[in-house]
């Protein structure tokens, strides 16, 4: 099922896959990245796909209190969470019936390799309207920090962690108003940036550990205050390498949110919605806070609408020379060719 939310396209597989080995989505998500990465590569690269696309895994949730797990696959390879794709799983579980809709307000849980992810759908006369979504518990690790970048000068930064680390940057002090016609620009400027904070350090999570290189950065727009408790901001994610995002992300969003609370500019309730190069948004909803040793790490939600674009079935066949096989045959449902997979 290919749906899409504030542009982004996450591809839903629902069939075809083998079930994969791990006692935890975490760990069946690592079988794929370690040992079956020709699904994600299949999906994001021609002639199936193109890398500003995301791949979204249905698998069987190992925690009993989930009706499903879900794998996340990108261009920059296995984030732990993404508000974007989850907006769009939590929509294909309901369309597909493996959450039966309900007229008005429901609720269920997903799992995704981060864990538990609490989900809140709104449905009226049979159409999602909207889900709201946990955001990842997103902390400041570095505030306005300082770098050189060649062809660009000085830059300051601020390094949040939502789901995976971003870089925070502000757009307007880099020249750019956030419009369509600045994409290109703006990933080539954020290519940069990123390369020179990989090549200056690295960044460890307080229990994750080492998540590899920086994968991510955030435009940050001027604010505009709409109502009470309530901000608007133009913003634009870029994902490492060369990818703009069609939408302003949920793990974007929550690095906001991070920030915002960093400089004791929430109360509780606040929302910050988020808009794009393409005037979609998701807004952010400021839940609280708690303490995990140095680090104050905010609570919140994504809310945020997903269309579903298209059903269909991919035929993988391996005579074909631009399939590569060898990193995806063995976890294909059915050994013989063509080999479907259902969406």
């Amino acid at each position: 099922m290919d749906t899409h939310a504030g542009g982004d396209v996450s591809r839903i597989v629902t069939g075809g896959i083998d079930v994969l080995p791990g006692a935890t989505v975490r760990e069946q998500m690592e079988y794929l990245r370690d040992d079956a990465d020709g699904l994600r590569r299949l999906l994001l690269e021609e002639p199936y796909g193109i890398p500003e696309m995301s791949i979204d895994l249905l698998v069987p949730a190992t925690h009993p209190e989930a009706v499903a797990g879900y794998i996340i696959m990108e261009v920059m390879g296995y984030p732990i969470y993404s508000g974007s794709n989850t907006l769009c799983t939590a929509t294909a579980v309901l369309e597909s019936g493996i959450v039966p809709k309900q007229e008005g307000i429901q609720h269920f849980k997903l799992e995704a390799p981060a864990g538990l992810v609490q989900i809140e759908a709104k449905v009226h006369n049979g159409v999602v309207e909207s889900i709201t979504c946990g955001g990842l518990p997103s902390y400041i690790d570095t505030y306005r920090d300082r770098i050189q970048v060649p062809g660009i000068g000085e830059v300051t930064y601020s390094i949040a962690y939502s789901g995976g680390f971003y870089a925070l940057v502000d757009a307007t002090e880099l020249g750019f108003k956030l419009s369509r016609d600045e994409e290109r620009a703006l990933s080539e400027c954020a290519y940069k940036i990123v390369e020179a904070i990989k090549a200056q350090r690295g960044f460890s999570h307080y229990t994750l550990g080492d998540v590899g290189p920086l994968p991510f950065l955030h435009f940050m727009g001027p604010e505009e205050q709409v109502g009470e408790g309530y901000i608007r901001s133009r913003s634009t994610t870029y994902v490492h390498p060369g990818v703009i995002c069609r939408s302003t992300t949920g793990t974007g969003t929550s690095a906001r949110l991070a920030l915002m609370n960093h400089e004791g500019r929430l109360n509780l309730g606040d929302k910050l919605e988020t808009v794009s190069l393409r005037e979609t948004g998701f807004i952010g909803t400021f839940i609280g806070t708690h303490q995990e040793g140095a680090y104050q790490v905010v609570e919140n939600t994504i809310t945020g609408r997903s269309y579903v674009l298209a059903h269909s079935d991919i035929v993988i066949n391996c005579d074909d020379p631009m399939v590569a096989c060898g990193e995806l045959h063995h976890i294909l449902h059915d050994r013989h060719q063509p080999e479907v997979l259902s969406l």
